[in-house]
């Protein structure tokens, strides 16, 4: 700590200080010494336990921004993959170019320890690496996507299957802890999704599996579609039934009316209303075709003995039987307030009605 010189004193015409205790100088230097500290941490939070300083600078690094990713969650990709140090900085570079909602997803080529004003204008540009798109349509089961990725990918099918196991995942994503029959069945988000080279069966199922987590977990109030179904329909389901029942809408209903009102038609059947008093039976062709994997005739649904066999078995299946669009999510969360038990839907027509008598009318 630097002394006063004695001159000081004498140019003021005041006596120099007496000699005292040696304590206030200890002070003020530990003062020091956690002041310089502190600002250490600040401005090299990496020296001080991050991994960064074992990373070498310059090195490619190829990522792929979800969409709908917010800004939080992009800061999190660039730090985790190390193109930028810390997410202070790339916080302060969206703030200057005025950036937050110019972020775009798709899939980019950067460097570790980029300087994190050239990332942020290039998130605003847009992807700078081009990929084999693999566009997986609403409805798919995990076997048919499997056959797409390995279409796209040349994955096998197999692999894919193999992988695609809830178990392998519910660590790092909490919403797959009620998953039946360690089934991804349901969870493989329909989305067009873009890799650069060749990905692996465990990446693709990750991005299909952030997309979900962005699209559904983030975007849909679960919490309040359970309530309103308690209230109408007396019927306590969680979000992994709610997401089973969306699927099977989502293979029942053509459009996004159709499908509100083929949500409510299932609910009062889960309820046991009129005709269903007492037997709360699905009677859905959809669930038992995911067994079949075709049509569904008179036989099997007296012959086949299995969980997805809707008219045997009470209540919902084991899985969901697709992977529903959001559309059927919502419709499921806010299904038509209506009575009716029955539906008939074709390509042109539409039937819905409150006993069977009406419903055998309305189509024959």
């Amino acid at each position: 700590m630097p002394q006063r010189s004695q001159g000081a004193y004498a140019r003021g015409g005041a006596r120099p200080p007496k000699k005292g205790s040696p304590v206030p100088v200890v002070i003020g230097v530990l003062i020091a010494i956690a002041v310089v500290a502190g600002a250490a941490l600040f401005l090299f939070p990496r020296i001080f336990g991050g991994d960064s300083a074992n990373i070498e600078a310059g090195q490619q690094v190829s990522i792929t921004i979800p969409e709908g990713s917010s800004s939080d969650a992009i800061a999190t990709i660039l730090v985790d993959n190390h193109i930028i140090a810390d997410s202070g900085e790339y916080y302060a570079a969206v703030k200057k170019l005025n950036a937050e909602m110019s972020l775009k997803p798709g899939d980019y080529q950067f460097e570790t320890l980029q300087d994190p004003l050239s990332v942020v204008k290039q998130l605003v540009a847009g992807p700078n690496l081009e990929g084999v798109k693999l566009t997986v349509p609403e409805g798919k089961t995990v076997e048919q996507t499997a056959q797409l990725v390995e279409d796209a990918y040349g994955i096998s099918a197999d692999e894919f299957i193999s992988q695609a196991k809830a178990s392998a995942y519910a660590g790092d994503y909490p919403f797959l802890a009620d998953a039946g029959n360690d089934s991804l069945e349901g969870f493989l988000y329909p989305k067009t999704y873009t890799f650069a080279g060749t990905p692996t069966a465990d990446e693709v199922i990750r991005a299909m599996l952030d997309q979900y987590q962005l699209d559904v977990v983030d975007a849909f109030d679960f919490d309040a579609g359970r309530a309103t179904i308690s209230a109408t329909y007396g019927i306590e389901l969680s979000d992994y039934e709610l997401l089973t029942l969306a699927s099977i809408v989502e293979r029942e209903g053509l459009n996004a009316d159709q499908r509100a009102h083929v949500a409510s038609v299932f609910l009062n059947r889960l309820a046991g209303k009129g005709d269903f008093a007492g037997r709360p039976y699905l009677q859905s062709d959809a669930t038992l075709m995911y067994e079949t994997g075709g049509a569904v005739t008179a036989e099997d649904i007296q012959g086949i003995d299995s969980p997805y066999n809707s008219y045997q078995n009470a209540g919902l299946p084991p899985t969901p039987i697709c992977s529903p669009s959001s559309e059927a999510i919502l419709a499921t969360l806010e299904p038509t307030d209506s009575d009716d038990l029955y539906f008939y839907i074709t390509q042109d027509e539409e039937y819905f009605s409150q006993t069977y008598d009406e419903h055998m009318q309305s189509w024959e």
